[in-house]
């Protein structure tokens, strides 16, 4: 039998995690592998909150693939393509398919600075 106790608690105040360990004989063993079993646990507590981050990140740039989420469609008898995003349509189907497409590129940069100026003020709104 055992005189003196020698079990650990650890207390992990951000997560509020708490790591108990009385396997070893000293209480300086018992400390290390509970601080060990800590360490572990927070690593794979980062670990999956960062994986869930790149799931979200990967799922919102590839989408589903279903028709609603087309960028362009090239209408070969109305001699037109239109660009879903933007909503822009061009009545010059063999210039785009050369490499003429500076008009959607533009609106889309338009586009994305508007957004990205509206993004900024409501940041400063919110402070």
């Amino acid at each position: 039998m055992q005189k003196n106790s020698t079990a650990v608690r650890l207390y992990h105040k951000p997560t509020g995690m708490v790591v108990t360990c009385q396997d070893e004989r000293s209480q300086l063993q018992n400390k290390l592998r509970a601080l060990s079993i800590l360490r572990a646990r927070l690593y794979e507590m980062e670990e999956e909150k960062r994986r869930t981050e790149l799931e979200a990140d990967r799922r919102s740039q590839v989408g589903t693939g279903e028709r609603s989420e087309k960028i362009r469609t090239y209408n070969y008898p109305q001699n037109r393509v239109t660009d879903h995003r933007i909503g822009v349509s061009s009545y010059n189907l063999p210039g785009v398919m050369d490499g003429g497409i500076e008009q959607f590129i533009e609106e889309l940069s338009t586009r994305d600075e508007a957004d990205r100026l509206a993004a900024t003020g409501m940041e400063e709104a919110d402070e």
